[in-house]
């Protein structure tokens, strides 16, 4: 497929663009640069008071935490690279040109360049980060330059991995095995093992900082170099696997349907696999119709694994220096989302409720048993997440700094120690209220774009969207407001909050199944 020079491709896209029917004039020109420019004199200057705030020393206690954060940053990247394709054509392109003698690293070459332009964003964006955790205790310019060489190096090193996985299976383990060894080493920071590693690394001096920044750079730039070569071994079905995926997901951002997001994941992982069937358990009606959910999920286990590992993750924020509001919405909005892997089933009836129909369960029922698999997952997800956060110490605040004299501050800290061990019991208790909400996000419409539209000195603002996204994280946020008082406040008696926390789970579960099977029965009539 690469019998036909560069000058082929290069003859095919000018045909292609003198074929359009608005070609690109110099004024459409001028007003890109002009906004490119306006753009750089509005950030500039905030940019330059963030970069120059970073001026001091890192804090020892927290560069743990921050490197461990941005390790999870990077390997999360390197996972949608490699989900994504990461090389990928317009449908047009992977129809004709892809199937064409034109000359293959040529015709990929844009969608290569605009993955380098990807890539340079995110890493300057982990540079800034490498430089918040680790400080510019001198030499502020060298070292600012330093981090942004590193990120940069580091985050196109690693597109550039995903695209040599796309062309070989080789590369796609060189891949997977930097990926988990980004994950060991966000483990290893996290337990303060490198606390010397990295305070020696904060205050390198400039030739040993000088000589890891060319090493880093050197190494991308290899990597670059073979994934360049490798894009004509890149087979044609993965190209046109990629691109038809991609074709999906931008039709769905087009449409401002982020629902479609989650069928075109779901469809993609079950196409190509093959199943066994197994026998299902004698179980009541209701709970056979949500069993299903079950076996999809024993079926990824992977996956649930790795989405339990996750509950660590606000223990992390904790440990970086987040605050107390911070921490909640982590916890709340990390549990939410566990609770969602498993409501597919409901998605489903709610796409097709004829469907729904023939299984011949009522509403209310079937409601009720597909919310046990989602609260079971939000429960444990969450008490995981604070048992870990009270381990970690970011529960013992108690209120110790207003009393006076060192006996009463031990033994309010004592208190507040005894009172932390009973914070895992949110989890369970909240369960009732993220399984609600998680069904409730399963069973939204579609986006209403028919909705009016708030004209603010910002811009025109979409309420359409906007219901679209709140819808289920309202529920979540007025099920758990107990646990997220408790959160931001931190208190020293827990029993009332765990009291409200169980009380209103209840109640927030009981009415989204009385609202629900009250607005089926309205819409059978």
């Amino acid at each position: 497929m690469s019998g036909v020079s560069g000058a082929g491709v290069r003859t095919v896209r000018a045909y292609l663009r003198s074929r359009r029917r608005t070609p690109a004039s110099v004024m459409d020109r001028y007003v890109s640069l002009f906004c490119l420019a306006m753009f750089i004199a509005v950030t500039g200057k905030p940019l330059s008071d963030v970069l120059a705030g970073l001026a001091v020393p890192g804090e020892p206690a927290r560069m743990g935490a921050g490197v461990a954060l941005l390790a999870l940053g990077l390997t999360g990247f390197l996972a949608a690279a490699r989900a994504a394709g990461p090389v990928l054509l317009p449908g047009a392109d992977a129809s004709w040109l892809l199937l064409s003698p034109l000359n293959r690293r040529h015709v990929l070459g844009r969608a290569a360049r605009l993955l380098l332009g990807i890539a340079a964003v995110a890493g300057v964006v982990l540079g800034v980060g490498l430089l918040a955790v680790l400080g510019a205790p001198d030499q502020l310019v060298w070292r600012v330059l330093g981090a942004l060489v590193v990120g940069v190096a580091a985050a196109v090193g690693g597109m550039a991995l995903a695209v040599l996985g796309q062309a070989s299976t080789s590369w796609k383990l060189w891949l997977t095995g930097a990926m988990a060894l980004l994950l060991v080493l966000a483990v290893v920071a996290v337990t303060g093992r490198l606390r010397t590693v990295l305070a020696i690394a904060a205050s390198a001096p400039l030739p040993a900082l000088t000589a890891a920044v060319s090493c880093a750079a050197v190494v991308s730039a290899l990597l670059v170099r073979q994934a360049w070569v490798s894009l004509e071994r890149i087979p044609t079905r993965t190209l046109v696997t990629s691109s038809t995926r991609a074709g999906h997901v931008a039709g769905a951002a087009v449409s401002l349907d982020p629902g479609a997001l989650t069928w075109i994941a779901e469809d993609n992982h079950w196409r190509a696999r093959k199943l066994t069937s197994r026998r299902w358990p004698s179980l009541p009606p209701a709970f056979a119709a949500a069993w299903q959910d079950w076996r999809r999920l024993g079926r990824r286990r992977g996956r649930l694994a790795g989405v339990m590992a996750t509950a660590a993750l606000p223990a992390v924020l904790a440990q970086a220096g987040g605050s107390p509001v911070a921490l909640g919405l982590a916890v709340l909005g990390g549990a939410l989302a566990v609770a969602s892997i498993s409501t597919s089933g409901a998605r489903r009836d709610a796409d097709n409720p004829s469907l729904a129909r023939l299984i011949g369960v009522g509403h209310r029922k079937a409601l009720a048993a597909r919310a046990v698999l989602p609260g079971l997952l939000a429960g444990a997800w969450t008490a995981l997440a604070l048992a870990g956060l009270a381990t970690g110490g970011a529960m013992d605040q108690a209120g110790a700094m207003d009393l006076a004299g060192a006996t009463a501050r031990a033994i309010a800290t004592a208190t507040a120690q005894a009172d932390g061990a009973w914070w895992w019991l949110f989890g369970p208790l909240a369960a009732p209220a993220l399984a609600a909400a998680a069904l409730r996000m399963a069973r939204r419409a579609p986006v209403d774009h028919s909705m009016p539209v708030i004209d603010t000195p910002g811009g025109a603002i979409p309420t359409g969207p906007l219901f679209w996204a709140a819808t289920g994280p309202d529920l979540a946020l007025l099920g758990c407001l107990p646990t997220a008082a408790a959160l931001a406040s931190q208190p020293a008696p827990l029993a009332p909050f765990l009291v409200a926390q169980g009380v209103m789970s209840v109640a927030v579960l009981a009415g989204f199944l009385w609202r629900a099977s009250l607005t089926k029965a309205r819409q059978a009539t």
